[in-house]
């Protein structure tokens, strides 16, 4: 296994140990189908397309005076 030549410094290992908190948010795209915000390369949650075809069947909620 390899070693380092010398020692990394406490402000380089801080900076590397704090990457994570900048991780960006997930990609959002619009459906082509609903226009619905959905996660990029997903099925879309409101209609249920992914593509041009339909993954998922999605039920319509229906409200509870009817």
């Amino acid at each position: 296994m390899a070693l380092p030549k010398r020692k990394h410094s406490k402000a380089r290992t801080r900076r590397h140990r704090a990457v994570w908190m900048r991780v960006q948010p997930p990609t959002l795209g619009r459906c082509p189908h609903c226009h619905a915000w959905r996660p990029a390369h997903a099925v879309c949650p409101s209609c249920g397309f992914y593509g041009d075809r339909v993954v998922v069947s999605v039920r319509q909620e229906t409200s509870p005076s009817e």
